[in-house]
């Protein structure tokens, strides 16, 4: 069977409140899974010994970086023992991570197949579904997922991630709260909590879950973003600019913590800098294929200019 899987990756989203941006990335499990199953009869034996040897085989070839090497690997393992779930999950990881979601949305689902109470194939496929932009399926195999086991929090995120889309927002809470509670060392819950709370106007409650997940993870640009975003809104400038800098420190190849300096400079009017990190964010948007923001630097960037001139 061939899972449905639209070809298009979800857009970034940007929230109003300046430029505030929300990554949606679903989760995929990275936990791999080993052979280590006692085996029947000879020529069965046989045959699932060699598949899990592949298996085994392709795990190493992840380890060393030789990702196309593993996905052969794996598919070799697959061919010699259809019915071994493992080989099948561990090669719809590797697909994924070359961005095939297609293959790997059928590899997750031929491991559910295989074995149907993999919670953790499950939710991968879930992830795929929704990476390829096709929540209303992604939503079907979550939900499953979490009906075998209902504290998986990769399965909470991705399904947060599904109602946020759908702008569902009282479910998405519930789903991240339980994804913070169940995965509490992943900070993309509580970045992406705040968003929604952004959504319904609730700065304190977004500042807060902003902050919570840079405690778990202080290198977290979207999140330095946003509390920046917040803080400039609020007219407290020099504490923006540092939550800018905090960003760009973070990711230096992001541009919207350019873009936000920029604003900062031209109300503190030093055009010069604002001039300087606008070019910055201009220069990042356009090799990212950001055009709209790209332009809105530049406009920005012209602003600076002009008024430097005066």
């Amino acid at each position: 069977m061939q899972v449905p899987l639209l070809k298009r990756c979800i857009p970034q989203l940007w929230i109003v409140l300046m430029l505030i941006s929300g990554r949606i990335t679903p989760a995929v499990a990275r936990q791999v899974i080993t052979i280590a199953e006692p085996l029947l009869t000879a020529q069965a034996q046989q045959n699932n010994q060699t598949a899990a040897n592949l298996v085994n085989q392709g795990l190493e070839l992840v380890q060393q970086g030789k990702i196309q090497d593993a996905i052969a690997s794996f598919q070799k393992a697959t061919e010699l023992d259809n019915k071994l779930a493992p080989a099948h999950y561990n090669l719809g990881l590797a697909l994924r991570q070359v961005g095939q979601l297609q293959p790997a949305a059928e590899a997750f689902y031929r491991a559910t197949q295989a074995e149907p109470k993999f919670a953790l194939a499950y939710a991968n496929l879930g992830a795929a579904l929704l990476e390829g932009n096709n929540p209303e399926l992604a939503e079907d195999y979550l939900q499953q997922a979490l009906k075998l086991d209902s504290k998986l929090g990769l399965a909470h995120y991705n399904l947060g991630l599904v109602k946020e889309q759908q702008q569902d927002w009282e479910d998405a809470i519930a789903s991240y709260k339980k994804a913070m509670k169940y995965s509490s060392k992943a900070p993309e819950p509580a970045y992406h909590l705040g968003l929604i709370y952004l959504q319904q106007g609730n700065v304190d409650r977004a500042t807060e879950s902003f902050r919570k997940a840079l405690k778990i993870n202080p290198n977290y640009p979207e999140a330095h973003y946003n509390i920046g975003s917040i803080l400039f809104n609020k007219g407290k400038l020099q504490e923006a600019l540092v939550a800018f800098r905090k960003s760009a420190q973070a990711n230096s190849n992001y541009p919207n913590a350019y873009y936000g300096a920029g604003l900062v400079f031209v109300q503190l009017r030093q055009y010069l800098d604002a001039q300087q990190v606008l070019q910055y964010a201009k220069d990042l948007y356009i090799t990212q294929g950001n055009t709209q923001w790209a332009t809105n630097a530049d406009q920005l960037l012209q602003q600076a200019r002009n008024l430097n001139s005066q």
